[in-house]
């Protein structure tokens, strides 16, 4: 007996798995910069297909299923409220692409987790103790020299870390002593540079045939991952859980911590 259309039609019906590969190729990928892609991919990765099951069709996600999802997420509410925010917006999607019936988001009413707002401050003592770790990795070799330049310029010119892994040469102002950031999270933007910072981009080695400031290991694209270096240079500075944003809250504040000189971290 040949199956009912309405059976074949339930087997065509796309799963959360082949919705989120849309979602990555049709949404994500052409509408987000690189690094909010890759953290859409590993939401749908590490959160969102292991909780709902990938082959579960797309149409039968309920809000049960979204509830659990967080519920299991529960330590990690920040991580918990992205996974959520992704998904949703896969759900939103699926409506359009009429996988799922108009108004049927199981992600409303879902409500977030509350999120604490980390800020952390670098002191003076503070400071002093991140140059000393960064020039004592820079005399033994211990660390890749342009991981360490990258931190440093971190803290000299307060910009996100995407924006110094991602500076071309090109965006280097030397005649306005500035940055010319043309795709920073905040659209164009200027960054004036501070004597330590002009000195550190002077000083910095070029690789031959690199447009990066920062270049990988691999010719023709720049560093991306410093989790590893700046996590044994933290731990050397006896500076435990001190986030690499949290450099650019510290410049903020660097006037205030009774006069650091910048050269101190730059020595």
């Amino acid at each position: 007996v040949a199956p009912s259309k309405d059976k074949q039609e339930a087997r065509k019906a796309p799963t959360i798995g082949e919705l989120a590969i849309r979602y990555m190729a049709e949404y994500a990928t052409p509408r987000k910069k690189p690094s909010g892609a890759e953290q859409d991919q590993r939401n749908i990765r590490c959160h969102i297909l292991p909780a709902l099951r990938k082959n579960r069709k797309a149409a039968d996600i309920t809000r049960q299923d979204v509830m659990k999802m967080m519920n299991g997420l529960k330590d990690t509410p920040g991580a918990a409220n992205r996974a959520r925010a992704v998904l949703s917006k896969m759900m939103e999607l699926a409506e359009v692409w009429d996988v799922r019936p108009a108004n049927s988001n199981p992600c409303r009413h879902v409500k977030k987790y509350p999120e604490t707002k980390r800020e952390r401050f670098l002191n003076a003592d503070e400071f002093c103790r991140l140059g000393e770790t960064l020039a004592e990795a820079e005399r033994q070799n211990v660390e890749p020299p342009h991981a360490i330049a990258a931190f440093r310029l971190l803290i000299f010119t307060g910009c996100r870390r995407g924006e110094i892994l991602s500076l071309r040469w090109s965006d280097v102002d030397w005649d306005h002593q500035c940055l010319r950031l043309t795709d920073s999270k905040t659209g164009p933007k200027v960054v004036h540079l501070n004597a330590p910072a002009l000195e550190l981009l002077q000083n910095i080695e070029r690789k031959e045939g690199s447009p990066w400031v920062i270049p990988g290991r691999k010719l023709g694209e720049h560093l991306v991952d410093v989790k590893g270096p700046w996590r044994r240079i933290r731990e050397k500075a006896g500076l435990e859980g001190l986030r690499i944003h949290d450099l650019r809250h510290s410049f903020a504040s660097i006037g205030a911590v009774g006069g650091v000189p910048l050269q101190m971290v730059g020595t």
